[in-house]
């Protein structure tokens, strides 16, 4: 008890921390001034140099009369999800090179439509050219209000793709995107792309306690009702022409408090649901998702959290208090009077007291200060399920994680151990990939397959803790888990392969490689050719001087079933054509199968008498003799039908 009294005492709030950093800090007001005079000016964005940092603020005035929102209207199609076209595909290709959530077909990044095309005719203009040639190797803030927050986030997502696929690209040394009161851009997959290439600490998207923009998307557009999405275009125009001349006074309130109140059930509503689906791990009822860091802020101070399930409680818990009926029609325009009275109150706001930290710990008090600052007071409804949120998101998360991870691996360390002595048992006759898929009452061949199945729960965990960042930063940096994560891949995925063969899947379902194999070897596949060039100097420095413990090829005994296939099919294929195919593929793998035993990438139990490679090689040289100890090429066997 006294422990973990001491742990919390060890604790504080970073929500509330970095809030009061980031608050703090010129790099907010400087960057809405960047947006206002964007808003106001004639061109897509504007360009300013603050020290060695070039800010590059986009406009939020951009639904025109030439936009899809004013000819056909916002539900035709305006806000709605697409996917990538295909002359985008290519600028934007890493973050669709991630991997299906349940292993399955990945989904694809889907995009707001309205921002894809404001991007994309960006993108093929000459102020593009401009822009790429004033921020190339700078460090460089991307900003943006409302809509043009939207072209920010693709700015610099595109940006980040681009160093990520072309080294030698023409883009900023270093960059930060901030947006104010900016709607969302992408689906779950889209956040998750950033949440696995670690992007996400190069957003930070500054929300109004009672802005609906931001919140908007999280509800279905196509299934609006006529007069709120009528409401919500009449509320746009009001935004624009206000954004565009701010030198006149800002014009009445075009809503009735009727239809404030009908707007504002109808929008905390769905962001209820959504933040519901996502607790309960159910189907999402929005295609959108949040991304990034999100700096949730009130009159009273500024909080920062990066979980995405968790910052849509916030989102809703936030929208649901104080006054927010009467004054959400104006929060979005007011950025700059709420940061500027944000940082106001960090001066002369008064600190908790030394006895309060000591009888409720730092902790606590932090817990409530954060509260406070996002707008949330204690009698309000949803003060307790608010402080719930703060504390999933405090900082010593991911590092536990990480550290429970560890003590996992450790007691799963001795189901690896048991399959690699049955491995050693195994090598000398038949190699332990056909002894498990061959031998099928055994005992120990039972026990080989609890403990195939212990580790491969083990892993899914990590990488579900993964994909909902969970945990550090810089886990995947750390060679221990890649080392052990391919060590792993080795040593268990031929067991698997053995299975699904054993079970005759691929009968049903189709060869392994392209129908049966787990996402999780996939996974930590990508992990260890990132890491290849890391490795590669002292491989190159090094030959083998005896076979490998493990065959470095953790899929070699699938193509071994597939050429085993291939020969049998050639021994009874009367089509030239197919059969020209059979011993393309007949040859490629031999020709292979020859280089990894020749460099000795290979375990000795590949060769061993009875194994599945050795009777497949047996079978080719039986046919070889059978056709006259020589395999037409395909070139001959083309030479000799040609004419027939």
């Amino acid at each position: 008890m006294a422990s973990r009294m001491e742990l919390e005492r060890s604790m504080f709030e970073t929500s509330h921390v970095l809030g009061a950093l980031l608050a703090s800090s010129p790099l907010l007001t400087q960057a809405w001034s960047g947006c206002l005079r964007a808003n106001a000016g004639s061109t897509s964005f504007v360009l300013d140099r603050c020290g060695d940092t070039v800010f590059v603020a986009f406009s939020g005035a951009q639904i025109t009369a030439s936009s899809p929102a004013a000819t056909s209207g916002l539900c035709g199609g305006f806000f709605d999800p697409v996917p990538l076209p295909s002359d985008s595909r290519e600028l934007f290709a890493p973050l669709e090179a991630g991997e299906g959530n349940d292993g399955g077909k990945p989904q694809p990044v889907l995009l707001q439509a309205g921002a894809l095309h404001l991007f994309m005719n960006f993108y093929h203009s000459s102020e593009f050219q401009l822009m790429i040639s004033e921020t190339k190797n700078q460090l460089v803030v991307l900003t943006g209000h409302s809509m043009g927050g939207c072209l920010a986030s693709l700015l610099a997502l595109y940006f980040l793709c681009s160093s990520y696929a072309r080294p030698n690209a023409l883009v900023p040394s270093s960059l930060l995107c901030i947006t104010f009161g900016s709607p969302l851009i992408g689906n779950a997959t889209l956040s998750q792309a950033i949440l696995r290439e670690r992007w996400g600490g190069k957003f930070c998207h500054v929300v109004a306690q009672h802005d609906i923009m931001p919140r908007l998307l999280f509800s279905p557009f196509n299934s609006m009702p006529p007069r709120l999405t009528t409401l919500i275009y009449n509320l746009m125009q009001s935004w624009h022409v206000s954004m565009r001349y701010p030198q006149f006074s800002r014009p009445k309130s075009h809503l009735s408090d009727d239809e404030k109140s009908m707007l504002h059930h109808y929008i905390s509503m769905h962001i209820g649901e959504v933040a519901t689906a996502a607790a309960g791990q159910k189907r999402q009822t929005s295609p959108y998702q949040p991304f990034g860091n999100y700096a949730l802020c009130s009159a009273e101070g500024l909080v920062c959290m990066d979980d995405p399930l968790t910052v849509v409680k916030m989102l809703h818990l936030t929208f649901m208090t104080g006054n927010g009926i009467s004054n959400f029609e104006e929060q979005h325009l007011d950025y700059g009077d709420l940061v500027s009275k944000i940082s106001e109150n960090l001066q002369f706001k008064k600190q908790p007291c030394h006895e309060e930290c000591e009888s409720k710990s730092r902790y606590s008090v932090g817990i409530s200060l954060a509260l406070e600052a996002s707008g949330i007071n204690v009698q309000d409804m949803g003060n307790m399920e608010a402080r719930e949120c703060h504390e999933l998101s405090m900082c010593q998360r991911p590092k536990l994680h990480s550290a429970s991870l560890a003590i996992k691996l450790a007691k799963v360390t001795p189901c690896r151990a048991q399959i690699e002595w049955y491995k050693a048992l195994c090598d000398d006759d038949m190699g332990y990939y056909d002894c498990f898929k061959l031998e099928r009452a055994s005992k120990r061949e039972a026990k080989v397959n609890m403990n195939r199945i212990r580790l491969g729960q083990f892993w899914d965990e990590l990488l579900s803790m993964l994909q909902h960042n969970e945990l550090p930063h810089n886990f995947l940096k750390r060679d221990k888990w890649v080392n052990a994560a391919q060590f792993y891949k080795l040593l268990v995925e031929p067991l698997d392969i053995a299975e699904y063969y054993r079970c005759k899947l691929h009968k049903t379902k189709g060869h392994y490689l392209s129908h049966g194999r787990e996402r999780r070897y996939e996974v930590f596949e990508k992990w260890w050719n990132e890491n290849k060039d890391k490795n590669s100097l002292d491989k190159a420095e090094r030959k083998r001087s005896k076979y490998a413990g493990l065959t470095q090829d953790s899929c070699f005994w699938a193509k071994v079933e597939e050429v085993r296939e291939c020969l049998t099919n050639a021994m009874n294929e009367k089509s030239p054509t197919k059969l020209v195919k059979l011993w393309e593929n007949i040859n490629g793998f031999e020709s292979y199968a020859n280089r990894l035993i020749e460099q000795k990438e290979v375990s000795i139990d590949v060769l061993a008498p009875r194994s599945s490679y050795s009777l497949w090689l047996n079978e080719l040289k039986e046919l070889k003799l059978k056709q006259g100890c020589c395999i037409l090429s395909s070139s001959v066997l083309v030479g000799i039908t040609g004419g027939t």
